[in-house]
This record gives structure tokens, sequence and C-alpha cells, in this order.
């Protein structure tokens, strides 16, 4: 107790200085219209600074939410589009087929996720997402992003999974020229994050630059006509009768926020016919043998 007194004793002075610029600033303010108006304008600004802040940070966190919704949305377009365009290919090879074409919209299906890791400097490049098994997600789907392919699902856990990325050598994708029947495969040469190489084109086909390189469908794992990237130039003339374009992909790997897991529901039955198809091959082969012998 007599440690405070003597402190309060001590600083005296300073503790009668500050009550009087105190007292002197409420006065002022209570007695002068002028500088009350001050006060109140000054204090007003502050305010209004502090809510646009604030109003700032709600709508930066609430961009993700609407990110979502477009995605959402934009899946869905794309999803129809690839419906109508099978059902009009179809309808054109089937003319005299009076059978009623089934939606391939119910073909695929897909789930909305977030990236949570990413890399794109390693020599092979992964991508986390937070959605797994309990979400639907499952080996070899595809993942997509607004502007085109990102990858495949690689590593299921009940509430992540690892997606190999598109800038990863394992990862190949059959690609096509778009509206022509040209495809090649695509792999990542370890390079630039931006480019890709489409190899295994024949010869003969006259290729552009700027030309649209789309996914083929010609494996179960993304629709036919997802964007891939477009052609930058000539990279190199394979040995026989093959080239291959560097391709400037239309993916920005170094901005992936949202993405969409895309499964095919009748994934299961092609994978079924193909191995009836290997089964009905190797039977031949062996029935073959067994005459020459």
């Amino acid at each position: 107790m007599n440690n405070l007194l003597n402190f309060l004793i001590k600083h005296s002075s300073w503790f009668v200085f500050v009550f009087y610029v105190i007292m002197s600033c409420v006065m002022l303010f209570q007695t002068n219209p002028y500088q009350q108006s001050v006060y109140l304008t000054s204090a007003n600004s502050v305010t209004a600074s502090v809510y646009e802040g604030l109003s700032s940070i709600t709508s930066y966190f609430h961009l993700r939410d609407i990110n979502e919704d477009l995605q959402v949305r934009n899946a869905q377009l794309e999803m129809e589009a690839v419906a109508l365009r099978n059902q009009v290919n179809d309808y054109r090879m089937r003319l005299d087929d009076t059978t009623k074409l089934q939606p391939v919209l119910r073909q695929f299906s897909f789930v909305i996720a977030h990236v949570i890791s990413n890399s794109i400097s390693q020599p092979y490049n992964y991508i986390t997402i937070n959605r797994g098994s309990d979400d639907g997600i499952r080996p070899e789907m595809g993942v997509v992003d607004q502007n085109g392919v990102v990858g495949m699902v690689n590593t299921v856990g009940r509430h992540s999974a690892r997606v190999i990325s598109l800038l990863n050598p394992n990862m190949k994708l059959s690609c096509k020229m778009k509206n022509s029947a040209f495809f090649g495969s695509l792999s990542w040469d370890g390079k630039s994050p931006q480019y890709a190489l489409l190899e295994e084109l024949p010869r003969h086909g006259r290729y552009n630059r700027g030309d649209t390189i789309v996914t083929s469908g010609y494996s179960a794992v993304f629709p036919e006509g997802i964007i891939v990237g477009v052609v930058d130039k000539r990279e190199r003339d394979m040995s026989g009768n093959f080239v291959t374009l560097r391709i400037k992909l239309s993916t920005d790997f170094s901005q992936l926020s949202t993405v969409r897991a895309i499964t095919n529901t009748i994934k299961n039955e092609l994978k079924y016919i193909e191995r009836q198809d290997e089964k009905g091959d190797n039977n031949a082969t062996l029935q073959e043998e067994a005459v020459k012998q």
C-alpha cells in the first residue's frame, strides 16, 4: 500500500496534467460547435473506414460461396452440352432407329471440391482436395475446373483425396482436335506448368496455332469435348507417320481453388465389357493354337 501511495505522490504532476488535458478536451468539444463538428466528422470517417474494411472481408469470404454456386451451374451446363452433343451424334448414326435415345446426362455426375494443397514445380505434381469416399469420391474420377482438365483422382481417404495433376508425367490423357477425328496422347514434359505435349498425331493432319484441343471421350474417365488447351506450335516430327504438338493448357494450375470430380456412372459396366472382350480374344487365340497343333 505504501508503495502505491509513493508511486501516486511521485507522479502526481503527470496525473494532474492528464486530468486537465481530458477536461480541456471535453469542455472544448462541448462548448465549441466547430470543434464538435470536426470531432464528429473525424469519428464518422474512422467508423466508415472500419465498416468498409469489415464489409470487404465479409465479401471476400462470401465470394467462395458464389464461386461454388457458379461451379455447380457451369458443371450442369457442361454435362448438358455433353448430353446434347452425344445425342445429336447418336441420332445422326441411327436416323432409322425408333428407339428412344437415353439421356447421356445420366452417365456422368460430379462432386464439388476445394483444393487444400497443390504443387506445380515438382517432377511429379499432386493436388489434394477436401472431399473423400464419404462424399462419393472414388479412384480414377476425372477432375476439372471451370477452365478445363485438372487431373485424375489417385488415392482416396474418407474426407480427402489425392489427385494426379495433369502436370505429372504419369498422367496420360487421350485428346483430339476439336471438330476433327485426329487424336493423340497428351502428357507433361516436366518443364513449364503452362504447356504439355500432344503426341502420336497423324502426320497428314492439318494443325494450326490456336486450334482447340479437347478430351477424346475414348476413356471412361472424361466425357468427350472437355477443353484441354490450344495448339501453341509444332514441337517435333516423330519417326514414322506421327507428329508432336506443344499445347498451351487452358487450366491455370497456380490459381486452382474450386474443382469438380466427375464420375462415369456406367464405368464398371464398361470395364466388365472390356474384360469380356479380352477373355474372348484370349479364348480365340487358344483355339487357333489348338487347331494348329
